[in-house]
């Protein structure tokens, strides 16, 4: 059986190290192997110990959003890319950014680039949702609401004072409709507050939509 065949059951899945190496355990030698596969093209590595399917191989990919889950974890989609997915922000995304509870990190892949923010639990744990991209693929990703905290309480610098500021920071910096900040549920934003960095901006965040 060819190996773009044992690929096949694998596609729109990042491939571990460990899944490569059953695929290949009829190989005496099978680290030289997947070097061998990656020069082909049958293989992309994203970093040591995970793969994709390479261009060779004419397979479905997995998402960017489920390779992000997978490079640096535990970890979810947060910020402009979460909001992006969700439909709150008009722009279309080029760094697919994340949150974890281990040290940031950005990874440059042929898949494109890939960026982590710390945060400490049990904040990190909160407005984590996990959605079905397609029928293989299931990612977590930061509900509408946590990709706008993550967003103020990573931005250096920010520090969200009065209701104009908040206003000018989600309409006319994040481009978000009015509409849009209308709906967003900031009871649950409220129950996050007493473990929240930037306890204040987020306040002042809750009590902006609350008013409109």
């Amino acid at each position: 059986m060819e190996f773009k065949d044992l690929l096949y059951t694998h596609q729109e899945e990042p491939l571990t190290r460990q899944v490569i190496l059953s695929l290949l355990k009829k190989y005496k030698r099978p680290n030289d192997k997947i070097s061998e596969l990656i020069k082909a093209g049958w293989l992309t590595s994203l970093k040591n110990g995970l793969y994709v399917p390479g261009p060779k191989s004419n397979l479905i990919l997995p998402e960017s959003l489920l390779i992000a889950n997978h490079l640096w974890g535990p970890s979810y989609v947060s910020m402009e890319s979460a909001l992006s997915y969700w439909g709150v922000i008009p722009e279309r995304v080029f760094e697919t950014t994340s949150v974890t509870v281990k040290t940031s990190k950005t990874f440059k892949t042929e898949l494109g680039r890939f960026s982590y923010k710390h945060t400490s639990l049990p904040y990190y744990s909160f407005g984590i949702r996990t959605v079905d991209i397609t029928s293989k693929q299931a990612v977590m990703i930061a509900s509408p609401e946590k990709a706008i905290c993550d967003k103020i309480v990573m931005t250096s610098r920010l520090n969200l004072r009065s209701v104009k500021q908040v206003m000018e920071f989600l309409a006319e910096d994040m481009r978000i409709d009015e509409d849009l900040i209308r709906d967003l549920n900031v009871d649950v934003i409220d129950t996050w507050i007493s473990d929240a960095p930037k306890q204040n901006s987020l306040r002042i965040l809750i009590k902006t939509v609350r008013n409109l």
